[in-house]
């Protein structure tokens, strides 16, 4: 079994010094940025709401078209005879050609279509804004989503050195029973039971390892790079983030109602499911415009002549206006009408529910933290604690008057406290992080 481990932990330090490179958290978020399929398909999504808002505003201005023609007809007649009374009249063999140019410029302009127009203006530049919006969003999801797997790296690494750490232990104390053994000081079922406690903590060791290759392997694949890879990660948070959760822990939460007024104010998809709702209030005007008179104005010049030199030599000038007033449609107006107010209802319900899920996700947040806040400073006086009574039994155990029972206890007690702890430490950042995303103030500016 010592072997077999030997062989794992080699593997191990193997794998860590032949790294290819390091990978920062902002590394790992510009990359997230630049690659994320998500992002690139709103990105081209946005081109298409830009070219709508174009294609509305071309609504108020006049088209304007040209048209030109050249025709040329060439007709050969053969000979005939035409009999007149009797007479006969040879009639001889006769071509004949004809050319016609003309040249027309044509224009139209909508000057009333129930305010079709103006809403579908409207429309889409709440559609282009509501995408930009969502492009904001899906980029703090993407930087929240990118902390929360680095930091599992990051947390699973400081537990695996707890797990090495009490695996180096074990084998001193081992060691010692051992040889209390071999003095007659202890029995030979203390070291039975002390190597059990070692395979134990070594089993330990390789869970941890395995979930630290999963945790990588769900950071680069998120990330977009081969799994198979190697890389190096943070193995600690850094001094700021340490000193930021001794600062924050003596802080006072800011109270609910004003967390939710400061997400609902900044909170993109909030803001773009708004501008939804506008937009499908907007689909209602347009689809309502059916049942309005149509005006539009027409104004044209064209010319026509045999010859090209007098092309221009005559000239025709029109302009108009048509007023075309619809009286039944088959009830298809009527239909397009409920559908857009179907629409917009649901659209109505959706802005509804999402306020209450921010409202909910923000209590949550706010009640985990407040309860990881408290659970730092007990599990890191349960640490010191649990490392002296650790101290004090071994010592116990030395001297004969304690019992291995006692030491393993003190030992496990003294490996789950400071388990806990980092669990703690990494559940508090993640939860911070958590409350910034759901307030909808994650920035993610500093890392494009």
């Amino acid at each position: 079994m010592r072997i077999i481990f030997t062989f794992l932990i080699a593997i191990i330090i193997s794998t860590t010094s032949n790294s290819q490179s390091r990978i920062s958290l902002d590394d790992a978020i510009r990359i997230a940025l630049q690659k994320n399929t998500s992002l690139k398909q709103i990105d081209n999504n946005i081109l298409t709401f830009e070219s709508s808002k174009r294609a509305a505003f071309g609504n108020f201005l006049p088209t304007l078209s040209a048209s030109g023609s050249w025709d040329w007809t060439r007709n050969e007649n053969a000979a005939s005879v035409m009999s007149i009374a009797g007479f006969n009249f040879d009639i001889p063999e006769s071509i004949t050609e004809s050319r016609t140019f003309s040249l027309g410029i044509n224009s139209n302009i909508v000057l009333f279509d129930g305010l079709s127009n103006y809403a579908a203006l409207s429309q889409s530049e709440n559609n282009l804004e509501s995408a930009s919006l969502l492009l904001e969003r899906t980029k703090q999801e993407i930087v929240f989503r990118t902390i929360s797997l680095y930091y599992s790296i990051v947390e699973i690494e400081q537990l695996l050195n707890v797990r090495t750490e009490d695996v180096k232990q074990q084998q001193k104390t081992l060691e010692t029973i051992e040889e209390r053994n071999r003095l007659g000081a202890v029995t030979l079922a203390d070291v039975y039971q002390q190597q059990v406690q070692l395979g134990n903590a070594e089993l330990e060791v390789i869970r941890a390892q395995n979930s630290l290759e999963s945790a990588k392997s769900s950071l680069l694949f998120f990330l977009g790079i081969d799994v198979l890879e190697e890389y190096e990660f943070s193995k600690d948070l850094t001094s700021d983030e340490k000193l930021r959760i001794k600062a924050d822990v003596e802080e006072d939460l800011i109270a609910i109602s004003e967390l939710v007024s400061q997400a609902l104010a900044y909170r993109k998809d909030f803001i773009g499911k708004q501008l939804d709702l506008e937009s499908a209030f907007d689909g209602i005007t347009i689809a309502k415009s059916g049942h309005f008179p149509r005006l539009t104005g027409s104004a044209g010049f064209g010319s026509s002549a045999n010859t090209f030199d007098n092309l221009l030599d005559s000239k025709r000038y029109s302009a108009g206006f048509t007023l075309s007033i619809p009286i039944f449609s088959g009830f298809r107006v009527s239909n397009q009408v409920q559908f857009a107010e179907v629409r917009a209802m649901n659209t109505e319900l959706e802005l509804k529910d999402l306020e209450r899920k921010i409202k909910q996700d923000i209590q949550q947040s706010l009640l985990d933290l407040q309860a990881v806040k408290k659970a730092l400073l007990v599990s890191e006086k349960n640490v010191t604690a649990a490392e002296e009574n650790l101290k004090i039994e071994r010592e116990k155990y030395a001297l004969g008057a304690g019992k291995l029972l006692d030491v393993l206890i003190a030992n496990t007690f003294y490996t789950n406290a400071k388990t806990n702890f980092i669990n703690t430490q990494f559940n508090y950042v993640k939860l911070s992080e958590q409350l910034k995303y759901n307030l909808g103030v994650l920035d993610h500016t500093r890392y494009e």
